[in-house]
């Protein structure tokens, strides 16, 4: 496994069409306010239950705030069987070093991914 993936060099298969698989650990939250386009938001309690969803992909790079928990998701990603014919990355630096374009919530209350924003699932109950 290449561990890390320089931004620019992401940016520049997804410019091309390439076949990437972009999976975004962070929470549904932190995913609605600003992710990279075309990415996947599959929160990182919840990988290793969906690694397996990943098992046709030929390229995987996984995205976090800083570069860190995404190499650990790409270990994940290299020890599951279903992926041993993918070449799995992280992003180096994360979205800190991230310098494209990033997708947010649409204006109908739910994130690109159809996931409720915080906002619309906010209650006045006290529990």
């Amino acid at each position: 496994m290449d561990e890390e993936i320089a931004p620019d060099e992401l940016a520049g298969l997804l410019d091309a069409d390439e076949s990437v698989a972009v999976v975004d650990i962070r929470t549904a939250a932190a995913f609605s306010h600003g992710h990279i386009p075309g990415s996947e938001n599959v929160p990182f309690e919840e990988l290793p239950q969906r690694v397996e969803e990943f098992g046709d992909a030929d390229r995987i790079v996984t995205v976090c705030p800083h570069g860190k928990a995404s190499l650990k998701a790409a270990w994940l990603f290299q020890s599951a069987e279903s992926t041993d014919d993918a070449a799995i990355q992280s992003l180096a630096g994360g979205l800190d070093a991230w310098d494209g374009d990033l997708e947010a919530a649409v204006d109908d209350g739910t994130a690109a991914n159809g996931a409720p924003t915080a906002d619309e699932t906010a209650t006045d109950a006290p529990f």
